[in-house]
Parts: C-alpha cells; sequence; structure tokens
C-alpha cells in the first residue's frame, strides 16, 4: 500500500490545490485538444464531396460511423479500467493510451480508408486505456479531501476545455481551410507533448497511480462494512455475452449502411423483428439481471449508493444523445443552413471578436502555466520545457490564423467554429460554478441534474425557433449565427451542471477499490449516450425532409423536459440512496 499521504500534495499549490493537479490539468488538455481536434473535422470529412478531398458519404452514414466511434470511446474505458485497477496501475494506462492515441492520429493524418480505420481503432483503445484513470488519479489524490473534490474536478473540467477549445479552433481551421490532413496531423503532435509532459512529471504523484487498486485491497476481507464480492463465473459470461451482442450492435449499425446491406452480422429475425434489435434488447436485459444479482451482495449502504450511481447513470444518457448533436446535427446545420460569410463592419467584428476569444483564453492559460512553473521548475525543468514549447506553437498558430483572416476582404465562419463556443463558455462560467457548489446554496445531486436538462431544452427550443422558416426539404438556407449561439451557450451551462460534478458523485459513492470501474460504469452510460446521438442524427434526415429541421429539434426539446421532471420527482428516492453523501 502507498506510504504517501495525500496530505503531502498540498505543500505545493497553485490557485489552492497542489500543483499535481496542474500536471493532470495540461496532460488532460492536450488529450482533449487532439480528441476534439480531430473529432470537429471528421463527419465534415466524411460528407465533403470528392473535389474537396472528403469521401462524399451521405450524412446517414457519417452520423452512423460517428456514433459508433464516440460510443466505443467510451466503451473502452471499462477495458482500461480494469487493466489500471488489477493490473497495471493508473499511472502506466494514462502513458499507453496516450501513446495509442499518438498512433492514431499519425494513421488519421494519412487520409487513406485503411489508416483512417486504423487511426479510429487506435483512438478507441487509446481513449479506453486514458480516459477513467486521469480522473482516478485526482480521486486518489483528494481522498482525505472530500470537500474539495467537485471544485478540483471543475477545474480539471476547464482543462478539459482549454484542450476542446483550442483544438477545434486550430485543428478545424486547417482542416476546413488548408487540409483534412492537416488538422488530423495537428492533433496527433499534441498528443505527444501531452504524453511527454506526464512522463517527464510523474514523480510528482508520490506512488500514487503506481499499483492497481485491486492489488491493494486483495488482502482486504472488508471494507466498510462489505466483503469483498469477486464475480461469479455464471456473472462473468454473462456480462461477456452482453458486451459481445452490445459491441457486435454498435459495429454493425455502420457497416450494414456503409455497405448498404452486404455486411450484416445478425442475418436473421426473430418474431418478425431484426436480429441486430433483438441482439441489442437482449444485451440490457442480461446486463440488468446482472445488476439484479450484484446488488443484494454488498451493505445496505453500498447497494443503495450503487443505486444512486445507476439513476445518474439514466440521465446521463439521455443529457449526452441531446448534448452530443452538437458534432452531428448541429454542425451540419452551421455547414448549410446558417449565414457564415460576413461583410463589411460584421465581418470586422467577427475578426476582432475571434481574435480576442483566442488570445485572451491562451493568455489566461500560460499565466496558470507561469503559476505551475513556479512550484516545480526545480524537480521537474524539462517536463516544464516540453510544456512550454508546445505553449510556443499554439502561440505560432494562432497569430498566423488570425493574421491570415484580417488580410481576407470578408470574414468566412468555418462551420466547426461553433463548437468552440461550448470550450469557451466553459472556460469563462466553471469558476463561477466550481464556486457555487462549495457554497452553502448548492444544490443537491438531483437538482443538478434537472437543471442540466431545462438548459438543455432551452438550447434546443432556441434552435427549433430559429429553424422555423426553413422549409421541410430545403438543402440550404441561411439563418442567423445567434441561434446556434444561444444553442452552444445554454448547453454548456447545462453541461457544468452534470458532467464535473457526476465525475465527483461517481468517486464519493462507491468503495475506493471499485472506482476506476465504477467510472468504466459510468463511461459506459455515456457511451450508449454518445450512440443514441448518433441514432438521433441519423432521424434527423428523414424528418428534415418531411417535416422540416425545426420539428426534429423540438422533438429533442420536450424529450429534454421530461427527463428533467423525472429526476425532479425522484429527488426524496435518490437522496435516500446516497445516505447523507452530497
Amino acid at each position: 500500500m502507498s506510504t504517501t499521504s495525500s496530505n503531502d500534495f498540498f505543500d505545493s499549490k497553485v490557485l489552492g490545490h497542489p500543483s499535481g493537479l496542474f500536471v493532470l490539468f495540461f496532460t488532460e488538455m492536450w488529450e482533449r485538444f487532439s480528441y476534439y481536434g480531430m473529432r470537429a473535422l471528421l463527419v465534415m470529412f466524411f460528407t465533403a464531396s470528392i473535389m474537396d478531398s472528403g469521401w462524399g458519404w451521405p450524412k446517414e452514414w457519417a452520423y452512423a460511423i460517428f456514433g459508433t466511434y464516440t460510443s466505443l470511446v467510451y466503451l473502452s474505458t471499462i477495458l482500461g479500467g480494469y487493466m489500471a485497477d488489477k493490473k497495471i496501475g493508473f499511472r502506466w494506462a494514462v502513458v499507453v493510451g496516450a501513446l495509442l492515441m499518438t498512433l492514431g492520429h499519425a494513421c488519421m493524418a494519412l487520409e487513406t480508408s485503411f489508416f483512417i480505420y486504423t487511426g479510429l481503432i487506435l483512438l478507441v483503445f487509446g481513449s479506453g486505456f486514458f480516459k477513467p484513470n486521469m480522473t482516478s488519479m485526482i480521486s486518489e489524490l483528494y481522498k482525505d479531501f472530500p470537500e474539495k473534490k467537485d471544485g478540483a474536478y471543475t477545474i480539471f473540467y476547464m482543462g478539459v476545455n482549454a484542450g476542446a477549445f483550442f483544438g477545434i479552433l486550430l485543428c478545424g481551421y486547417l482542416g476546413e481551410m488548408v487540409g483534412w490532413s492537416w488538422g488530423f496531423g495537428l492533433a496527433g503532435i499534441f498528443m505527444f507533448f501531452g504524453l511527454l509532459q506526464f512522463w517527464l512529471a510523474q514523480n510528482i504523484f508520490g506512488e500514487v497511480g503506481k499499483v492497481p487498486l485491486g492489488t491493494r485491497f486483495a488482502s482486504v476481507t472488508e471494507e466498510a462494512g462489505d466483503k469483498l464480492n469477486p464475480f461469479t463465473s455464471i456473472e462473468l459470461v454473462l456480462i461477456g455475452i452482453a458486451a459481445v451482442l452490445g459491441l457486435a450492435w454498435t459495429i454493425n449499425d455502420p457497416l450494414f449502411k456503409i455497405s448498404e446491406g452486404s455486411v450484416n452480422l445478425f442475418p436473421f429475425s426473430v418474431m418478425g423483428y431484426p436480429g441486430s434489435t433483438a441482439a441489442i434488447i437482449t444485451a440490457v436485459v442480461l446486463f440488468l439481471a446482472v445488476v439484479a444479482v450484484r446488488l443484494p451482495k454488498y451493505s445496505k449502504v453500498t447497494g443503495d449508493r450503487m443505486l444512486a450511481v445507476l439513476f445518474f447513470s439514466l440521465v446521463t444518457i439521455f443529457f449526452w444523445a441531446i448534448f452530443e448533436q452538437s458534432p452531428g446535427s448541429l454542425t451540419i446545420f452551421a455547414k448549410d443552413y446558417t449565414n457564415r460569410v460576413l461583410t463589411g463592419s460584421a465581418g470586422m467584428t467577427f475578426k476582432i471578436v475571434n481574435s480576442l476569444m483566442t488570445l485572451v483564453p491562451l493568455a489566461i492559460i500560460t499565466w496558470v502555466l507561469g503559476l505551475l512553473f513556479k512550484q516545480t521548475f526545480g524537480k521537474y525543468s524539462v517536463s516544464n520545457i516540453v510544456l512550454s514549447f508546445s505553449f510556443l506553437m499554439i502561440w505560432a498558430i494562432a497569430i498566423w490564423m488570425l493574421s491570415t483572416e484580417f488580410q481576407k476582404d470578408v470574414a468566412e465562419v468555418p462551420a466547426s467554429w461553433f463548437g468552440v463556443l461550448n470550450s469557451l463558455f466553459i472556460i469563462t462560467f466553471a469558476p463561477l460554478f466550481s464556486k457555487w457548489w462549495e457554497s452553502k446554496y448548492n444544490p443537491n445531486a438531483n437538482t443538478k441534474y434537472a437543471i442540466s436538462m431545462f438548459l438543455l431544452a432551452l438550447g434546443m427550443a432556441c434552435v427549433a425557433y430559429g429553424a422555423s422558416s426553413i422549409p421541410a426539404g430545403a438543402a440550404t438556407a441561411s439563418v442567423s449565427m445567434i441561434w446556434l449561439i444561444l444553442v452552444y451557450l445554454f448547453h454548456t451551462l447545462g453541461e457544468l451542471c452534470i458532467s464535473p460534478v457526476s465525475l465527483s458523485y461517481v468517486s464519493k459513492l462507491v468503495p475506493p477499490r471499485m472506482i476506476a470501474f465504477m467510472f468504466s460504469v459510468y463511461y459506459l452510460a455515456v457511451a450508449i449516450g454518445m450512440k443514441t446521438a448518433g441514432v438521433f442524427g441519423e432521424k434527423s434526415e428523414a424528418i428534415a425532409q418531411e417535416h422540416g429541421l425545426s420539428y426534429f429539434f423540438w422533438l429533442l426539446t420536450f424529450l429534454s423536459l421530461g427527463v428533467g421532471v423525472l429526476a425532479l420527482v425522484f429527488t426524496p428516492v435518490v437522496k435516500k440512496l446516497m445516505h447523507g453523501i452530497r
């Protein structure tokens, strides 16, 4: 067991938190830069005409493969969480994940079919190793300071969104305006910087993350009244069957569509329903059966808290299914139905605003980097030099981009640009939400989830109203940009109510030895939401042809409202299940 107390990490502080948190902050920042930078381009790359160096796919195909890719990114966290918990520890899992993602982005830059698909596979497994274990390291870092976890995760989430902001902005610009391979390649370069920075500064964490938690607790017979409950052979078989069926269904969806029916992993029917439908229903039933069998084996408190996690996961599915229209149907809305060419004073105003949006956050993050240097440069100078060189590159690319745009007579807003608004608003509002969560006015968990769904509904209502003038079946339109700006504002505020605090709730509600695994269960819910987002995107095309895009966005508005009401109604029940955890 580690002999390093988490109190030791608070000897070196940056903005009231341990310096180690900010090493994780910058590592995650570059990983998110690479992930969101590539992701911002994927659907547009697939749907761009061959004349524009794209693949010329129908939108339905692009939505299908995008939904499967993002879903598998989160599903793979179950493997990554297991390997970290039982085999290699958090720290090596992060290194393995970062290396796989670096190789994946390098493959994407080559743009051929073989390398694009190989790159996506490497990115899926890389994210699986990286994602759950970064958050698990924070949980270990703050194990003696649970009251500071919400604030720590919110600060960490700012790092996530700083990376997403610059990734979408710069990779999106290079991909759309210069060439797809430039955008994909830049994502890989900064993933490599993130890997180097973490590796060179890893000693700042002491023993945290070196030893798998499953090994640490292997000799413990009881923990907070719980006996260790390894999975039985039957349970493992059922989980395996459910996992194989769910995975096969997720992969089969784009394969079947892209091959136009010639490839089908479920070439049969059950009671008149397609084999794929029967497969996914069976997978869900088996998963619920295992949950029902497992829960009574834990103490009442632990079992109840795990039920609370499952409820939050259910709401999470709906949240991400609607929120993740951003890189799908909302990006296509920006590309085909929004007026993105600004002339005269409007164009100049955009150039000035875009410059401020780019340079001010970059200056703030650079200031945070300077604070970290003051605390860590003596011991981790090489890591700091790598980090500073990566920031010099970001500054150079940003200045080049802005100067190039100022030389143009008009301002053409890239379709991917709207995605940066989410990250910009998070960077702006995250400190306020962090203070709110640490104050006496901190709402309970269900209220936070309900607020997030209501804000999601408000954002969808804005874009639904903005799209009301677009007739059914229209291929193009010229809607004002204001509606997309509003939808990203309200959706971002909703995200701040659910995403960073969800990670904190999972870490508080489960025993330490199960942290990485339960993070993976949470990411499983996100994965289902991501795939559902792709399915919604596919349906948007048919709905737009028959009823218009506005009708599709109104459907998502009322679905969000319904889930928000459900969260409020179940507040007393979930509060009881949490047994005093806030």
